[in-house]
């Protein structure tokens, strides 16, 4: 397996802590995201969004952050991680949804504007941090993980941009159960960091 990455995204990141976590080994391919190699011709060819990451797993090319957890857990039979009874699958699938929704429209557009300089409304993305902030730690203030009483790919999904908060001036100060949980992921055998965590 290869995959295709940038050490600062917190997409990329996500992949390369779940394959940690699960102790798989695989080829890392950096790109040069800041000199634009994730726009030339070879990696448009996997990936016409010229996004990353994208593993790439012998025949099959694999896009988007989420999906790839979804791909590895299925591919490796990590039940524990995404489980397959309907209910159970759903309540993971529901936060795989808030991190490529709410939480890149919040803390992960507020850390583009600062870090990255990308052109956006800085304002509406500290709000929307606000806001989806105070719903993750209202729920996790009387439980451990956001979903089945332990370690999902949901929480592995949502963990970056949140921990990265600060990067967009962002501060957890208000959060403490926010806090605690991503202390507990940090906790994790076999966890592995990113730069400013």
């Amino acid at each position: 397996m290869k995959l295709y990455d940038l050490e600062l995204s917190g997409n990329c990141y996500k992949v390369r802590l779940f394959l940690a976590l699960i102790e798989q080994p695989y080829t890392l391919c950096p790109v040069d995201f800041l000199g634009g190699e994730h726009k030339n011709e070879a990696s448009i060819k996997r990936n016409v969004f010229g996004e990353i990451p994208v593993l790439v797993d012998g025949d099959l090319t694999l896009r988007d952050s989420q999906a790839i957890l979804v791909y590895l857990a299925r591919k490796f039979d990590r039940t524990d991680w995404f489980p397959t009874t309907p209910v159970d699958e759903a309540k993971v699938v529901q936060w795989l949804m808030i991190a490529e929704s709410e939480i890149a429209r919040g803390p992960n557009d507020a850390r583009l504007h600062d870090k990255f300089g990308y052109e956006l409304d800085v304002d509406l993305a500290r709000t929307k941090s606000t806001r989806i902030l105070t719903i993750l730690n209202e729920h996790l203030s009387d439980r451990d993980w956001l979903e089945l009483d332990r370690p999902t790919i949901a929480d592995l999904a949502c963990f970056p941009y949140i921990a990265l908060s600060h990067e967009g001036s962002v501060s957890l100060e208000p959060y403490p159960a926010l806090q605690n949980w991503i202390d507990r992921i940090k906790a994790l055998p076999h966890f592995v960091s990113m730069p400013a965590l």
